[in-house]
């Protein structure tokens, strides 16, 4: 009798385990879409690193407007999908919102922190990677003067600002750094038009190196940069190819290697990225690799081992008020 009654107990168990294993994961790209050479790319790149190591499908949604957040991420959620992965900050409180009322599966949130114990929150310490390409533009700059065109004006892209603005000038402590941030929409994050606007105005005040930290927008200073024949610096991706010659180097923040382990094994609570875990960098390849001096990469290197070591500590602009 008491087998009859352990039976069903068993079979659900096994049922629960099995469909917990047999879960799909979902990626939630957002405004620019996965194919923006940037940030959201660098997510798609992870999800599909995942996908070719497992051999395992995952569900996407790329979003076009704000209003589609939350739809998407219950929409996966009524899915069963787990761990759902939104891509950037904009999808913090929408993720809230519906891990709240999904407590039993898993979300992993990118550059936010939510305080819940099903949701991953995964950051990076911007600044640090920052700083180095903040350096490499100061050290190969002619003029004495660079240039940051940032997307959407929040503070996530001022942590980018304050870093560069550190690293340039502790190469140059009597370096010229002008700024110009995109817009204070999503809008923000894809215009191109807008991007070579900027970074053109900061070539004609006398900038010969532009760091962009703008998404998609991006595109456009690097072509502003190619046809003036001065140099960028990319962000996110390495988007060394995209102007070869004309990028310096790239701020690499590896969001896909946050989204294929997040794939592998979901970690509740506060992830931090930085130099240290080889979360953020700077990019040397056979694209830049005739523009970085043998003596620039030695400065850099030595910077980015100290950084690490604490010797030189880089203010994040969200925790203190450098750069403000």
């Amino acid at each position: 009798m008491k087998l009859h009654h352990f039976v069903p107990a068993v079979v659900a168990a096994c049922t629960a385990a099995g469909a917990a294993a047999q879960a799909q994961p979902a990626v939630i790209f957002d405004m620019g879409g996965k194919f923006d050479k940037s940030f959201n790319e660098a997510a798609f790149n992870g999800a599909e690193a995942w996908k070719k190591e497992s051999g395992k499908t995952y569900l996407e949604f790329e979003i076009s407007n704000a209003t589609q957040r939350e739809q998407a991420m219950r929409r996966m959620a009524e899915r069963a999908a787990s761990p759902i992965v939104g891509v950037g900050f904009s999808q913090g409180s929408p993720m809230e919102k519906v891990a709240k009322e999904f407590p039993k599966l898993n979300f992993t949130i990118i550059d936010f922190v939510i305080d819940l114990p099903n949701v991953e929150s995964v950051v990076f310490r911007e600044h640090e990677g920052s700083f180095l390409v903040g350096m490499m533009a100061a050290l190969a700059s002619k003029t004495g003067k660079v240039g940051f065109v940032g997307g959407m004006d929040v503070p996530l892209i001022r942590k980018f600002q304050c870093g560069f603005e550190q690293g340039a000038k502790y190469a140059n402590p009597k370096v010229d750094v002008q700024a110009n941030m995109t817009g204070t929409t999503p809008a923000a994050w894809n215009d191109p038009a807008r991007g070579g606007e900027l970074a053109k105005a900061q070539f004609a005040k006398g900038a010969d190196v532009i760091f962009a930290a703008a998404g998609g927008t991006g595109i456009g200073v690097y072509q502003a940069a190619k046809d003036a024949g001065k140099l960028a610096i990319g962000v996110d991706s390495n988007q060394n190819h995209i102007q070869p010659g004309t990028m310096l180097t790239s701020m690499v923040k590896r969001v896909d290697v946050a989204v294929a382990n997040s794939f592998k094994k979901h970690k509740p609570g506060v992830t931090s990225l930085g130099l240290k875990e080889g979360g953020v960098d700077y990019a040397i390849d056979k694209n830049n690799e005739k523009l970085v001096t043998a003596e620039m990469k030695t400065k850099v290197d030595a910077a980015k081992a100290d950084i690490i070591s604490g010797k030189i500590k880089v203010v994040d602009y969200m925790a203190a008020n450098a750069c403000k």
